[in-house]
């Protein structure tokens, strides 16, 4: 499937929740999605390629650990995960010694109210 069709796609069922209202938050909460499926695919090249690489983001906050299986968390489990832990945690990390991925998701949140 081309990426423009998996956009609309995830657009097509952003449109029917009541929490994200207009393309503007839309486009806010794919970014999220779309930075952390890439961080963490390049962590996973980088992995093969660097000995003794490792990724700063935290192994359970990868989007490998909780968005890639098709039979992972969904609605309310997925909703408290994103916004307990997820957001709070990635807005703590640091990066050798520098808030750099911290002020990443200093703003972020899910505007999500469902999951379908």
């Amino acid at each position: 499937m081309s990426v423009r069709n998996t956009v609309k796609s995830i657009q097509d069922i952003m449109r029917q929740d009541s929490g994200v209202d207009g393309d503007a938050q839309r486009i806010s909460q794919l970014c999220w999605m779309f930075f952390l499926k890439i961080i963490d695919d390049q962590d996973q090249q980088l992995e093969l390629m660097q000995d003794g690489y490792r990724s700063p983001i935290p192994e359970k906050l990868r989007w490998r650990s909780w968005a890639s299986d098709p039979e992972g968390i969904t609605g309310e489990e997925l909703l408290t995960f994103v916004n307990v832990q997820l957001f709070p945690q990635l807005k703590e990390l640091t990066v050798t010694g520098k808030q750099a991925t911290a002020a990443v998701w200093s703003e972020a949140c899910s505007r999500t109210l469902t999951t379908t």
